[in-house]
């Protein structure tokens, strides 16, 4: 069994309670996502992608989005989120947390305390041709600002101390080298990876968290490091290094053109368009890495994933929502397996009783 399937069982175990639907590859839970959250093994997930309440829309059809009386109590309450979400991360994961414009700059601020903010993307949500949408058919006249069309992706890294860049990849490779006794001038002369400027080259500035080495580049530090005979296995790259992957074919700069979900009948208020999903998924983890969405909505991130050959997992608290990811997930199959139906406390009979810790999701309302 490999790491990420150790993994995703250990995440399925500690979490059975609240198990809506399970497969080999896709976990469906129902309930609420922080408490859910609090019970996974730490360093267990490959790549958060979620989308939570806006809180600035103020939208009555998305669960959550009027909950917070106060900016401040919202903030508070997202908080608690990036705790766990740099908990629950294994240190080369990344994070995708949408929000509305109005909040990004606060909630990278926020989020700054426990992760390197490496973008922030600005996604503008352009419609496709015959679809004019909100924005062209609005009074604008009746304006007092700009129109705010487009959203925010906040993408990070967990982030720790002990080097420049606060790189997790720049502490482990530094303390296994110190392990063995070699120095980086020492190393980058065994692998021929020279720097331009310190006689530490590649080395140094991988150590301070400037830049990772590539597949080869690591594959031939390995080999030298334990020659040594001083340390007994070194992780494998996909366990060390953040996956960053992108080309001229794909959307590669900060500014994303995926057109809007246009409106069709079931259609989540608040839903993201697949081929977005896939490019933040693709880029960003290999195939079997596990992917997390604590606010599943519609259930299109775990489609995506999916798709991918990723392993999903999705917390949605809204029932209705939990039955609609469920019968896609079902449809799907999750990877060819028939997905098998859990019975929680949480469903009997069809009645839906109290879902759990629902109350922290309004611990701010007055």
């Amino acid at each position: 069994m490999n790491t990420r399937e150790r993994d995703f069982k250990e995440i399925s175990s500690a979490i059975s309670s609240s198990i809506r639907i399970s497969s080999p590859d896709a976990i469906l839970a129902e309930g609420d996502s922080l408490s859910i959250i609090r019970k996974f093994p730490s360093q267990s997930v490959s790549v958060i992608l979620t989308d939570p309440p806006y809180h600035s829309t103020k939208k009555h059809n998305i669960y959550g989005d009027r909950a917070f009386s106060e900016d401040q109590h919202y903030l508070e309450w997202m908080a608690e989120y990036a705790i766990e979400w740099k908990r629950i991360l294994k240190p080369n994961g990344s994070l995708f947390c949408f929000c509305a414009s109005e909040m990004s700059a606060r909630l990278e601020v926020l989020f700054s305390k426990d992760f390197n903010v490496l973008s922030q993307v600005v996604w503008t949500k352009p419609n496709e041709p015959g679809f004019d949408g909100w924005k062209q058919k609005m009074k604008k006249e009746s304006l007092r600002q700009w129109y705010p069309h487009t959203e925010r992706v906040i993408f990070a890294e967990p982030a720790c101390e002990g080097n420049l860049h606060r790189s997790p990849f720049g502490n482990l490779l530094k303390e296994i080298r110190k392990k063995t006794g070699i120095s980086t001038n020492t190393l980058c002369e065994a692998i021929g990876a020279y720097g331009r400027v310190n006689h530490g080259g590649a080395v140094s500035n991988w150590e301070a968290g400037r830049n990772v080495p590539s597949r080869e580049q690591y594959e031939k530090m390995c080999v030298v490091l334990l020659a040594t005979g001083k340390i007994e296995a070194m992780p494998p790259y996909e366990d060390a290094v953040r996956p960053f992957m992108v080309d001229s074919s794909k959307e590669f700069t900060d500014v994303w053109t995926f057109p809007s979900v246009r409106p069709y009948k079931g259609k989540h208020p608040a839903e993201k368009p697949t081929s977005m999903l896939e490019q933040a998924i693709e880029a960003t983890s290999f195939p079997g890495d596990i992917i997390l969405d604590c606010f599943a909505g519609s259930g299109s991130t775990a489609l995506a994933a999916l798709k991918l050959k990723r392993s999903s997992i999705s917390i949605e608290i809204d029932v209705k929502w939990v039955e609609t990811i469920a019968a896609r997930l079902e449809l799907q199959g999750a990877e060819g397996h028939k997905a098998k139906k859990i019975t929680n406390e949480c469903l009997i009979s069809g009645e839906q009783k109290s879902r759990p810790d629902q109350a922290s999701l309004l611990a701010y309302t007055e």
